[in-house]
């Protein structure tokens, strides 16, 4: 079965959200409903090295730009009591089937990327679903055509994996045991 997916650089990412925005606007979602994130991670501290006096600092600071992962094993197909969260076999693209989906809210609680939100006015759960009308088309999801630092790529995961590794989390996602994303990450320079 063929898996689509996405590869994130977080060395590339500066955090502007134009990913975020190319997405709500495409999608025309309402405030505070997005179906991409941009998170900025930040930690680290400076301390007094006691022998030499000399200060040294282990500072760091990075950016996630988070979706759907189209998991592997979805937690939110799983808590779906109607089965409007699905797999689609052809490609592996998570989806809700609007029609069958009745608002619960199950899908996000189970989710841990916090990928599927409600639609208050529709009273019916939403989610990336990688753009699938313009995937049709032959186009790459808006996110990915958005992105002025080129932190975002699609397509088969198996080829991202062959051409960026198998990294598919970093703090502070959680681990990816549980529901296996289709995710590649290149991390940070520096980070936990």
């Amino acid at each position: 079965m063929k898996q689509l997916g996405f590869f994130f650089d977080a060395r590339r990412c500066n955090g502007c959200k134009t990913c975020v925005v190319a997405c709500k606007d495409a999608h025309n979602l309402s405030v505070g409903r997005n179906f991409r994130h941009v998170l900025e991670v930040t930690d680290g501290k400076w301390s007094k090295d006691p022998k030499s006096g000399a200060w040294k600092q282990n500072v760091y600071a990075y950016y996630l730009s988070i979706a759907c992962n189209h998991c592997s094993d979805p937690a939110c197909v799983k808590a779906c009591p109607t089965g409007a969260h699905h797999k689609r076999t052809e490609d592996g693209l998570v989806v809700i089937n609007t029609d069958k989906c009745i608002g619960c809210g199950n899908c996000a609680k189970a989710c841990p990327y916090g990928a599927p939100e409600l639609d208050e006015k529709a009273h019916k759960m939403t989610k990336c679903d990688a753009c699938l009308n313009r995937l049709e088309q032959g186009l790459q999801p808006i996110c990915v055509e958005a992105c002025p630092q080129r932190a975002l790529e699609f397509g088969d995961i198996e080829e991202l994996r062959k051409k960026h590794g198998n990294v598919d989390t970093i703090y502070p996602l959680p681990q990816p045991a549980a529901t296996h994303p289709n995710l590649v990450i290149h991390a940070p320079l520096k980070h936990p």
